[in-house]
């Protein structure tokens, strides 16, 4: 078998058999094939597209190309829930302990953040003493006592996944939807859930730019899921702006935890309550979709789903303290209001979420490269959002800076807002659901 001629063969849209997959997968990851093979490859791919075996089968063979995560030892379901990434995406450190307050086990491996788009870890890090490094053992015990826990990779799982994004990234080859659908199904599959839900973001601040693109990648994902014996569900939302008003680390942590207090932006919280619904219906649970709401709004109302994140926070060695008391984290040393100087009676039509995310970045809330260092304290409060009437003095947007390119910030975010005379309606934030 040679790669140049699966490179031919997938080139003039012939269907991969699974050898022939294996052979690619494999052969890059030993460094038997070279990297502009495998460029070739892949834009062929891009082109060409894949069919649902396909997909199902480079999933399948990125999966075991490294550790698959074995939660057999944690009782109850298990489910894993994962978003494509956005600005001011927080929404696991409300669903998890939500999901975790009706007995679901939430045994969950996060990412750190890359540009404008935040990591989870590093929101959790802002937290005095919270760590995302827990050995196997204490991570089962953990979710099997509180069912909760949300940690970094300690797996050498999918490291073709690895070495393939990387390429990608380089190759203009990140917007395939095959790989895409199998990088992220890669990953959720080794993670060892019974069931996984998908939140794919939709818009500015998202790698999917429209609905029609975002549809094909959640229809791509739930298939792979069903394929694998995995019950999967996708629901597509709303990243146009930025979700909820907080973009920064710990100015996040404390959105999300006022959120588990029943006084978060009615944005995030209607997207927090809905994702939370589906995995409760997911895991039987619930009966329906309007009971699962019920259900997720009374564990954010009585408590429950807050008691949860503090378990959480202080069996991964945190403050606790932290979700009464706002002033245990690191605060910025300089805030900057943006108010708005003009006619009264305007409306905000739009906010680019990617201007926002860009913004929060260059303070230090995120990273240009991996090696960069977070700044927990920096970030971004979005005090007008879609839809919102502006009129003279009101205050648009606030800053929260150590001094670190703070101008430039200050007009990226006057920049990303577009002002208009006609009432603008406010979307839903979940635009729909792809179940299997």
């Amino acid at each position: 078998m040679r790669m140049v001629d699966l490179i031919i063969k997938k080139r003039e849209k012939f269907e991969l058999t699974e050898e022939e997959i294996k052979f690619i997968i494999d052969g890059y990851v030993k460094n038997e094939i070279p990297d502009y093979q495998m460029s070739s490859f892949l834009m062929a791919v891009l082109f060409n597209g894949m069919t649902e075996n396909e997909q199902y089968l480079l999933t399948k063979t990125m999966l075991e190309s490294g550790e698959q995560i074995d939660l057999s030892s944690i009782e109850g379901i298990k489910v894993d829930k994962h978003s494509t990434g956005g600005v001011g995406d927080k929404t696991s450190l409300v669903v998890a302990p939500l999901a975790a307050a009706y007995g679901i086990k939430m045994a969950k491996m996060s990412g750190r953040g890359l540009g404008h788009t935040g990591g989870t870890l590093d929101k959790l890090e802002s937290i005095p003493g919270f760590t995302i490094e827990v050995d196997s053992e204490h991570f089962f015990k953990q979710v099997n006592e509180i069912g909760l826990a949300i940690i970094g990779q300690t797996a050498d799982i999918t490291p073709a996944d690895k070495k393939l994004y990387a390429l990608r990234d380089v190759t203009g080859t990140i917007e395939s939807i095959p790989l895409i659908a199998s990088s992220i199904m890669s990953k959720k599959l080794a993670s060892g859930a019974n069931h996984i839900v998908l939140d794919v973001k939709v818009g500015a601040g998202a790698f999917m730019k429209d609905v029609e693109s975002a549809t094909k990648l959640a229809e791509a994902m739930v298939k792979i899921g069903k394929l694998a014996n995995r019950e999967t569900v996708a629901t597509l939302t709303d990243m146009s702006q930025p979700l909820g008003c907080a973009v920064g680390n710990s100015l996040e942590v404390i959105e999300a935890i006022e959120t588990l207090k029943g006084k978060g932006p009615e944005d995030f919280t209607n997207l927090c309550i809905e994702l939370t619904a589906e995995i409760l219906l997911i895991a039987g649970i619930a009966k329906d979709i309007e009971d699962a709401k019920a259900l997720a709004v009374k564990a954010m109302h009585d408590g429950s789903g807050l008691e949860k994140l503090r378990q959480m926070i202080i069996h991964q060695g945190g403050d606790g303290n932290v979700v009464d008391d706002y002033s245990i984290f690191k605060e910025a040393s300089e805030i900057v209001e943006l108010t708005y100087d003009g006619q009264n009676n305007l409306y905000v039509e739009s906010i680019n979420a990617l201007e926002i995310g860009q913004a929060a970045m260059i303070l230090g809330a995120g990273r240009l490269t991996k090696e960069d260092v977070i700044d927990h304290s920096v970030g971004i409060v979005i005090n007008k959002k879609v839809g919102d009437t502006l009129n003279n003095g009101d205050l648009i947007a606030t800053i929260y800076s150590n001094g670190k390119n703070t101008e430039e910030c200050v007009n990226k975010v006057l920049d990303a807002y577009l002002l208009t005379n006609e009432i603008v309606k406010k979307e839903p934030i979940v635009i729909k659901t792809v179940r299997g």
